[in-house]
């Protein structure tokens, strides 16, 4: 059993129950993390109200609006962590967001606006929250984000989002270059094709997914709870020799040739 206690992790990006980030957010509370929770505010508060209503029984000691495309929003958050906690172990990033259009069809007709806006919200949202909590990390910690195949190898209907998750990967490369001496490890997980609001725009997600369970050497996909099992690891003291790498979590799909 792993043991978290003490530790302070901020989960960014739970949607609703299907969220990867909802699977991390449960594995880190059973095992004894202290949880901040932050949500994507809307006019209406819809957003607010459904990640509340999901995230209650993990009694999070933070729950904050958090727009990683508002920079004033980030400062706001981890001013709150700050004076709150006085610190902070754990970051888990699970952000990333494409225009659907820009998704499928031709990849050299994505639109200027798009391929940025896929950018800044699903990459450089992790170099600008690392910056932020590498201060607040003062005894060490773990930044952990979620990574796709699609960064690797061209998949269809990806697109955009595949050059995004390229570009995150690398990030976490030069990130735990950068904090390595501070004591701050860098990983990502490239976790198998999951039903969540973010696959739902990948057209074809559940022929990936029948695919996946057809060719991967465990003759399934993954849940999000094993996902989670696997980023608790990473945040644990367990993995204090591990960083700046990708661990699939995908049962074994990434090695298969056909």
């Amino acid at each position: 059993m792993l043991d978290l206690t003490g530790k302070n992790a901020l989960v960014t990006g739970i949607a609703n129950n299907r969220s990867i980030a909802w699977g991390i957010a449960q594995q880190l509370h059973k095992a004894g993390a202290n949880l901040g929770i932050t949500y994507l505010p809307d006019e209406r508060g819809k957003m607010e109200k459904k990640v509340a209503e999901l995230v209650e029984p993990l009694n999070p000691n933070l729950f904050l609006p958090c727009n990683v495309e508002l920079d004033e929003q980030i400062q706001s958050t981890f001013e709150v962590i700050r004076d709150k906690w006085g610190k902070l172990d754990i970051l888990i990033h699970c952000l990333a967001f494409a225009n659907k259009e820009d998704l499928s069809g031709d990849f050299s007709q994505t639109s200027r606006s798009g391929f940025n806006q896929a950018l800044e919200i699903s990459t450089y949202s992790l170099v600008k929250l690392s910056g932020i909590a590498k201060p607040l990390m003062i005894e060490g910690g773990s930044i952990l984000t979620l990574t796709y195949l699609g960064g690797v190898r061209a998949i269809p209907n990806y697109n955009v989002m595949g050059v995004a998750k390229a570009g995150l990967e690398t990030s976490v490369r030069y990130l735990a270059a950068e904090l390595g001496p501070h004591n701050i490890r860098v990983n990502a997980i490239s976790a198998g094709p999951i039903r969540t609001l973010a696959s739902s725009a990948v057209g074809g997600i559940l022929d990936m997914i029948h695919h996946v369970e057809q060719v991967a050497p465990l003759r399934r996909t993954v849940t999000q709870l094993e996902v989670g099992n696997a980023a608790t690891f990473l945040c644990s003291d367990l993995a204090s020799g591990i960083t700046g790498q990708v661990l699939y979590v995908d049962a074994g799909y990434e090695i298969m040739g056909m």
